[in-house]
């Protein structure tokens, strides 16, 4: 949206406050991005800790994914009515209180609910930071703050395994979430007292239609994928959640359609770039981000490394990531945006394709091209792909494409987890009934896959006799890295369809000139 259709207000005289509006947002985006990748780190030890299952481990990032990608373009619709300040305000406090239950939760359920309730309040920060900067800073100031903001992300998306390394092997799990608290107080003070109002004269009134109608679809579609897992696809509960999700979303279609303030402008997707540059942002998601869980579940349970060591070995992935941003970011001045992110995806789904081929005897060492490769794909799309998002509309609809764009992302987080987890639980469930069909541990084979499934195979191998363990880990190994190697399959099929369709949709003639 324009900064220049906004009316603003000082909550209290002084100096400009604009580098301490900067100073706000960028501690709160930190946060929200620390959140996000740290969490990936500490999912064995919470499983282990509240006795978690393999579904309420995908529902600890799915549940932030769902409520952060259902409510964004409403949030920012209500900060544009009632004030971005204020909504920033509101959810700082949400985050920084929900950050509060998550660590003190005593089961998965708490813990689920929580991690719900931290995506409402990051929904309510993320829609709005872009817009206080904009609204703050104009000509050449706007761009060095945009540059730090967007400087500091890549920093926090970087960090975050190695910061939930140290706080899980030095402290507990727990702390990934109570670190949130002493940045979200000292935001909170700096944003009610340094940050200016601002709101949007001829706001558009939330569209409360479309959102119930799309969280429930999303909500039904994601537990129906996770739940499938468990109970096979042909349960009546998934076939009914399957139903429901497909009757909700055609009801979303047919009330964004009649809406004369649509949540979602349909019209919007008409336009060729648009809609490339979503499937992109999906794709990089689903295909990448959704994997990082298994691999890190194949990090720990399986070849046994704690968080912190986890964490210095993804590394690799977000070196990558910071290196090729840098160099996407130049480039995208000088190189149709389709150069970089067609062949970004490609990247992607490649590095997928380099970490397959795992087996019961293989080391880390195996993953270190596919991060590499993946790394450099994901720094090549994320830059242009936010030019692309807001590039081809006019300005006073910049807001609503961007946020479209982000739920997008996050869409292919949620669905993404939930797909790939439902077959590589059924994969799992096979192999292990092949491998261990010739041992004595053949009449196991259902306690086996729980364990691994569960997180639970150190007690699994306690509970053994010791002239079994041996072919016990051939089978744990082999069956894990079977399931592992088939999504990473997928997740590079996705990808690399992506890259296709991206080249093919993203022109550059469909950018308004403003924007390029």
């Amino acid at each position: 949206m324009s900064a220049d259709s906004t009316t603003e207000t000082t909550s209290r005289p002084g100096p400009d406050p604009k580098w301490w509006t900067l100073t706000a947002v960028c501690l709160g985006t930190v946060m929200l991005l620390l959140d996000v990748t740290i969490v990936n780190v500490a999912l064995p030890q919470i499983q282990s800790s509240l006795g978690a299952s393999f579904s309420d481990v995908q529902w600890v990032v799915d549940a932030y994914a769902l409520t952060l990608a259902a409510l964004l373009l409403t949030t920012g619709s209500l900060a544009d009515q009632y004030g971005r300040r204020r909504l920033y305000l509101i959810g700082l406090v949400l985050f920084t209180g929900a950050s509060v239950l998550c660590g003190a939760a005593q089961s998965p359920l708490m813990l689920e609910l929580s991690r719900g309730a931290q995506g409402i309040g990051g929904a309510a920060m993320f829609s709005v930071s872009l817009a206080l900067l904009a609204t703050a800073f104009r000509g050449k100031d706007r761009g060095v703050a945009f540059g730090v903001w967007g400087a500091l992300t890549g920093v926090a998306v970087a960090a975050g395994p190695v910061v939930g390394g140290v706080l899980v092997s030095g402290l507990s799990w727990r702390w990934i979430f109570y670190v949130n608290v002493p940045i979200g107080i000292v935001a909170l003070v700096l944003t009610a007292t340094r940050v200016r109002e601002s709101r949007e004269e001829q706001a558009r009134k939330p569209d409360w239609a479309g959102f119930v109608t799309f969280s429930a679809a999303l909500a039904a579609l994601v537990y129906a994928l996770i739940e499938s897992g468990r109970a096979g696809f042909s349960d009546s509960t998934v076939v009914a959640c399957f139903v429901a999700s497909a009757v909700l979303l055609a009801v979303f279609l047919a009330v964004e359609l009649r809406s004369p303030h649509p949540m979602f402008d349909l019209g919007l997707f008409r336009l060729p770039t648009f809609l490339g540059g979503d499937i992109a942002a999906f794709a990089m998601s689903a295909g990448m981000f959704a994997m990082l869980l298994y691999l890190v579940l194949y990090l720990q349970d399986v070849l046994g490394y704690s968080a912190l060591q986890t964490g210095v070995r993804l590394l690799l992935l977000s070196a990558g990531v910071l290196v090729a941003s840098a160099v996407s970011g130049r480039l995208s001045v000088k190189v149709p945006v389709r150069f970089l992110i067609g062949p970004g995806l490609a990247l992607i789904g490649l590095g997928l394709v380099l970490m397959r081929g795992l087996d019961a005897t293989s080391s880390w060492t195996h993953l270190i091209p596919g991060l590499i490769v993946g790394g450099i794909g994901v720094g090549l799309v994320n830059p242009p792909l936010a030019s692309t998002a807001v590039g081809v509309v006019e300005p006073r609809r910049a807001g609503m494409a961007s946020g479209i764009n982000a739920t997008f992302r996050q869409v292919g987080i949620a669905t993404g987890i939930a797909l790939l987890g439902t077959l590589f639980a059924n994969r799992l469930t096979s192999a292990v009934t092949a491998l261990a069909a010739p041992t004595p541990l053949a009449s196991h084979s259902a306690e086996i896959t729980d364990a691994l499934r569960n997180g639970d195979a150190a007690r699994l191998f306690a509970t053994t006799p010791p002239q079994q363990r041996g072919q016990l880990t051939q089978i744990a190994r082999g069956a894990f890295t079977t399931g592992l190697n088939e999504i990473l399959l997928v997740g590079s099929i996705t990808c690399f369809v992506a890259a296709v369709l991206a080249i093919a949709l993203i022109r550059t003639k469909d950018f308004k000139r403003d924007h390029e």
